[in-house]
């Protein structure tokens, strides 16, 4: 018998290190090769690592959350075999012989674990209340110094049903004690039990911030450590849109996938993007070099069970509408189910985010680093605006657009919104031939 140290491979291109998310072996175990092994995560995206061997389990390095350097030792096995035993110094970024068949298959980061429920403190039993004696006529208020009303209010009892023994029935603090100690007075007050209370809450949760939620919290610091933000809001007719929108997912049927609002904008954003390549593009602030592309992959913001991905629409110029919906669509249930590839997730040159009915009035998203832009649709509502002179009720939208300012100026940002709100609120413009 050998021990083989099995060391954590490139999983990727240039990754450094490696999350642990999940062991599925532990020592003592039996493992047969291809056998998974552990789940580290990489880029937003979670990978399988399988044995290279078959073997015995005798030592794993790592607990979940932890972060592991490419090459480092992941799991010693005892194999049978002396010719299987690995050298110390054998390199970190081999694969250790696995077979090509056995490379790991990238798949979504899978959710968190849930954090433990929250602990109450008991609620205390209610008290009886006593009939009430005393009624006033409605319309009638009792009178009370303000003092009187303040030690009233503080002690949970309403005036109006509490026997007043000053002048003209005036309430006294007197008679706010009898109500309390129950005894009733000539004229009939009542005591009132203890109000019951809400508990006060005292539990505290403690949930670690590890896979793809810590991934998720890495790339937004760093975006807004080094992107100097500025958004730039406008609102927008879709009536004519919405109107077209409906007309043709009625006369598709179930022929055609249903039209969102997505698919009319990653067309006005194609066709706005060769008039300002620079929006169109990734900064490396580190060489500070501005890659323009002439390609447009639209990344598409999507929220899953474990937190936020960005699945990329590639080459959107190539696709019609409903191939554009098609692949949305595709792109989106692959994500939430866990399943969408690093190539699906990786390669936005620019990206759109939509909380759909939730979308509020306006947002400020944050930029999808190394990109320089981001477009915010917000939530379609009907309201009475102007035109011609007349008060009419039109669908308008507003569009929330961050900038990345060191390489898109205010003017350009600017400039860029209202060429696709002029498509938007002419969609017949969408589908023009622009060469001519």
């Amino acid at each position: 018998m050998a021990r083989y140290v099995f060391k954590l491979p490139d999983v990727g291109e240039g990754t450094a290190e490696a999350e642990i998310v999940a062991w599925h072996v532990a020592p003592g175990d039996r493992v047969t090769e291809d056998q998974t092994l552990v789940d580290v995560m990489t880029d937003k995206a979670t990978v399988e690592i399988p044995s290279p061997k078959a073997g015995t389990v005798l030592s794993i390095n790592g607990t979940p959350g932890a972060m592991l350097a490419v090459g480092s030792e992941l799991v010693v096995l005892e194999v049978e075999g002396a010719g299987d035993q690995v050298p110390d110094d054998a390199p970190g970024d081999m694969l250790n012989d696995v077979p090509a068949a056995a490379l790991p298959e990238v798949t979504a980061a899978a959710p968190a674990t849930a954090a433990p429920a929250m602990e109450v403190a008991p609620v205390r039993p209610e008290g009886t209340i006593p009939a009430l004696l005393v009624r006033r006529p409605p319309g009638v208020k009792p009178t009370a110094s303000p003092a009187v009303r303040r030690r009233a209010w503080d002690l949970g009892i309403p005036l109006q049903f509490v026997a007043g023994s000053g002048p003209g029935g005036r309430i006294l603090h007197r008679d706010l004690d009898r109500h309390l100690a129950g005894g009733g007075g000539e004229a009939g007050d009542v005591a009132l039990a203890e109000r019951p209370s809400s508990p006060a809450r005292t539990g505290v949760s403690e949930v670690p911030v590890r896979g793809l939620r810590r991934k998720i919290a890495e790339s937004m610091q760093e975006a807004k450590r080094h992107i100097p933000h500025f958004s730039y809001i406008e609102e927008i007719d879709v009536t004519a849109l919405e109107e077209l929108r409906l007309h043709l997912n009625a006369e598709g049927g179930g022929a055609r996938p249903k039209l969102t609002l997505l698919p009319f904008l990653v067309r006005a954003l194609v066709r706005a993007l060769p008039e300002f390549p620079q929006i169109n593009a990734r900064y490396d602030d580190a060489a500070n070099v501005v890659q323009r592309f002439e390609a447009v992959h639209a990344g598409i913001a999507t929220q899953t069970p474990g937190g936020l991905v960005v699945p990329v629409v590639r080459h959107a110029e190539t696709l019609d509408l409903w191939q554009a919906a098609d692949a949305i669509r595709e792109l989106a249930t692959a994500a939430r189910d866990g399943k969408a590839g690093r190539e699906q997730l990786s390669g936005s040159t620019i990206t759109i985010t939509s909380l759909g009915a939730l979308g509020g009035l306006a947002t400020t998203p944050i930029i999808n680093r190394p990109e320089v832009a981001i477009i915010g649709v917000n939530r379609i509502v009907e309201r009475p605006v102007v035109r011609k002179g007349s008060i009419v009720v039109r669908s308008m939208m507003n569009l929330s657009c961050s900038f990345d300012h060191r390489v898109v100026d205010g003017w350009d940002a600017a400039s860029f919104v209202q060429r696709v709100k002029a498509s938007l609120e002419q969609p017949a413009t969408l589908f023009m031939d622009q060469s001519r």
